[in-house]
């Protein structure tokens, strides 16, 4: 695949997690993908198995929508930066519902293998999205 192929790729990702098509995975994510920056929640399946459910769990409790900010593209890996914004409408585990937005920014990698997305590396603001459900107190005791 090319370098578009690549960035338009991990860009419908986004889009059928945000329009909650959880079955484009099978479509878009490898088998056996690996998640090298896992959400902060034990208990999920490896491979693509694992990854539906951890999108399924945010969807239910926290739909939003992913916005790029930034991509940038060079052999088989892809570069994201996004800002994911939702609603805490549902728990989490050990975390009860808000009724918060939440507002979350990551930088993502994607390595393509076979037209599919294969493993992924993020660094996510996980410290602020804690502060916004209240779980962590925000610098000063205000919880966001």
């Amino acid at each position: 695949m090319s370098i578009e192929e690549n960035k338009r790729l991990v860009r419908r990702f986004y889009q059928e997690i945000d329009e909650g098509n959880l079955d484009a995975m099978d479509e878009l994510v490898a088998e056996d993908y690996q998640d090298y920056s896992p959400p902060p929640f034990p208990g999920f399946a490896p491979g693509r198995e694992g990854l539906k459910q951890v999108f399924r769990l945010f969807w239910d409790a926290t739909p939003g929508t992913h916005e790029i900010e930034d991509q940038i593209a060079e052999g088989d890996k892809v570069v994201t930066r996004l800002t994911a914004r939702g609603v805490h409408e549902r728990a989490l585990p050990g975390i009860p519902a808000t009724g918060k937005p939440i507002t979350m920014t990551a930088t993502v990698i994607h390595r393509i293998e076979n037209g599919k997305l294969a493993e992924k590396w993020s660094d996510k603001d996980l410290l602020g999205f804690l502060q916004q459900l209240g779980v962590i107190p925000a610098p000063g005791g205000v919880s966001g």
